[in-house]
């Protein structure tokens, strides 16, 4: 691979952040009822301290002004056949206006356009990690063309073109090693972190990064049909597809509407009194309906904030409390995602496992395989000072050899140690075989042509993953499965020891999706995970959980919820809270409809003038403002 080098010019020019004013400028543009109602409320609350007829005029401005938009806006929808909480609200507004209770109609225009917009806002959130896989997808390929290479953009990649794959380079596309050998970490698309050795007629994927070596391989796919751009469209078109969820009240809404209406309307047909009728919808005025439900949530997210818990909209913490199926991703989540040597099986009595140690470390010093950081490591935390090593050969993913204080050393797979002259004989093979179907990683320790110890590697258990699983089964979860593109063996030995019964193991990134989608068909799935192989199926699911305590990537801006510190267990909070949430909301919004209910009996039976109902009902929204305050 003597090829001469030639380069395509690149961009260099940075993006621009926008400014804190574009921004303000951005949401007044989006949201101009929100923030001229609450411009006019702060401006008539401060009026009423020294001028009340004033600060009158101000809330009517802002109830008329602001709430003829949504009141219209409404009228059209039940024009459709559509009725929601808001048209509750536009007879609040209405109601408000008519009995010139403008300041509780300004609340109204608030509430309803300011509650949309937090609403908004966290579906903007989600909509950012299309914009970061964007950036993190491969841009250049290193094409060969006669005896240069050129770059390209990836792109312009065709199946058939040979591709000159350094150490660092993400890989543009998928192909076929032809020449060469590196070590690729693949952890993109499959989640695991143990970097796979590639070799003449192995595949490697697009997005895949290369760790070290130099290689050449064939392209089989163009960068767009590539397993990397299949996960930037499977998010796509998850968040795409994924309905917004109606707020709570909305279920309770038709009904105490035609109530509602039915009341007032036989009062003024009883007594052909409009005062009757309108001191009904005044004390129906659904501020308690509107209330509940965005208090609780707000009340939920402060809570779980508290936790170190980002919930990102009002719709994932209420899914969260509906949750009845719950699916793990296993590296990373349940699991630390740092493989560590977990033993030493000595296979020759005449060496004991620090001799192994000391012998292996001088040589896994010279690799940077994270098995080999592993073995350094466990010498460092023996208090062994590792002799220097020299005459490395190094196969990068499939082990490493030199030599240590007179002895001949290689450590790797079995292939790597024969090559190097070791004898791998059928006893210590069916062992290794064995240890692998358990779930453990193994390489093999040969000193002076024998093979004379057996390393087992394993990522090791989340020590809070057993009372996490433990916790979620008392909260009555009904399934708890585990989704992993690890080995079944690998998964396996997880799900038995934090408890799992149910686990799928060998799955590709569309195959997670395709599971968590048939889940979510007859269940409200809630999907855990950490990488950025999981983002479309946290995107997928009914409410996606990402842990990003080792900071922002794939997942956490895929992810409705996303727990910032380094703690699966923090999934049970998750369920616990947003239970509590539909509680109280549930709680608020049954006090509202039965106390609204108990004043229109009386309103219309004269004993409740408006301005006495709008008294009351003002009280009442305090009651249910206090009791949604009681979710955090």
């Amino acid at each position: 691979m003597d090829l001469v080098h030639n380069t395509v010019p690149r961009s260099s020019t940075p993006a621009v952040a926008p400014s804190w004013m574009d921004k303000v400028k951005s949401i007044a543009f989006t949201y101009p009822i929100a923030i001229l109602a609450l411009i006019g409320i702060i401006a008539g609350s401060v009026t009423m301290l020294f001028d009340s007829k004033t600060a009158h005029i101000v809330f009517a401005v802002v109830a008329v002004g602001c709430g003829a938009p949504l009141v219209w806006r409404n009228v059209a929808e039940m024009l459709k056949g559509r009725f929601y909480v808001d048209t509750i609200a536009s007879l609040a507004i209405v109601g408000s206006v008519a009995l010139g209770q403008y300041f509780a109609g300004s609340l109204v225009v608030l509430m309803q356009s300011g509650g949309q917009a937090i609403e908004d806002y966290g579906l903007r959130r989600a909509n950012r990690s299309l914009d970061n896989l964007l950036r993190r997808a491969p841009s250049i390929a290193h094409r060969q063309e006669g005896k240069t290479v050129v770059d390209v953009a990836a792109a312009a990649v065709a199946v058939g073109d040979v591709l000159l794959i350094r150490p660092g380079d993400i890989i543009a596309a998928d192909g076929i090693v032809l020449e060469g050998c590196g070590s690729v970490d693949e952890a993109a698309l499959t989640g695991e972190p143990v970097p796979l050795p590639k070799t003449p007629g192995d595949h490697v994927y697009s997005g895949a990064v290369n760790l070290n070596g130099n290689f050449l391989i064939r392209a089989v796919n163009t960068a767009l049909e590539s397993k990397y751009e299949l996960i930037v469209r499977m998010v796509q078109r998850a968040q795409g597809e994924r309905a917004p969820i109606n707020r709570l009240a909305n279920e309770y809404t038709p009904l105490f509407t035609v109530v509602t209406l039915v009341v007032s309307g036989v009062a003024f047909l009883l007594t052909h009194d409009p005062i009757r009728a309108l001191s009904v919808l005044v004390v129906a005025t659904p501020c308690p309906l509107i209330i509940a439900t965005p208090l609780a949530v707000l009340s939920a997210v402060n809570r779980a904030a508290s936790a170190n818990i980002i919930v990102k909209s009002g719709a994932a913490i209420e899914q969260a409390g509906r949750v009845q199926l719950i699916a793990f991703d296993k590296t990373g989540t349940l699991t630390s995602g740092q493989p560590a040597l977990a033993r030493v099986q000595v296979l020759d009595e005449s060496f004991t496992s620090d001799d192994i140690l000391a012998l292996c470390a001088p040589v896994e010093m010279h690799s940077v395989h994270v098995l080999a950081e592993s073995v350094v490591r466990e010498a460092h935390n023996r208090g062994q000072a590792p002799e220097p090593a020299s005459d490395i050969v190094e196969v990068p993913g499939k082990g490493i050899a030199g030599s240590v204080d007179g002895h001949r050393v290689a450590v790797g797979s079995s292939s790597f140690v024969q090559s190097q002259g070791f004898v791998v004989d059928e006893e210590t093979a069916r062992e290794a075989f064995a240890q692998a179907s358990a779930g453990k990683m193994v390489a093999y320790a040969g000193v002076d042509g024998d093979i004379r110890a057996i390393l087992l590697f394993e990522d090791s258990l989340r020590p809070e993953a057993r009372a996490a699983i433990s916790r979620l089964r008392d909260l009555g979860i009904r399934r708890i499965v585990l989704l992993t593109g690890d080995t079944v063996e690998a998964a396996g030995a997880i799900a038995r020891q934090v408890g799992i019964e149910e686990y799928s193991a060998n799955l590709l990134p569309d195959e997670k999706v395709s599971t968590v989608a048939k889940a979510a068909e007859s269940s409200t799935i809630m999907m855990v995970g950490d990488g950025i192989n999981d983002a479309p199926a946290l995107a997928t699911a009914s409410v996606g959980v990402a842990l990003g305590g080792h900071g922002a990537g794939i997942a956490t801006d895929a992810a409705d919820i996303v727990i910032t510190v380094d703690n699966v267990e923090r999934v049970a909070d998750v369920i616990e809270i947003g239970r509590r949430m539909l509680q109280v909301a549930r709680q608020g919004i049954f006090l509202g409809i039965g106390a609204s209910l108990g004043l229109m009996i009386f309103a219309s039976a004269g004993y409740i003038p408006p301005a006495t109902g709008a008294i009351l009902q003002e009280f009442l929204d305090l009651a249910t403002i206090l009791n949604a305050l009681r979710a955090r």
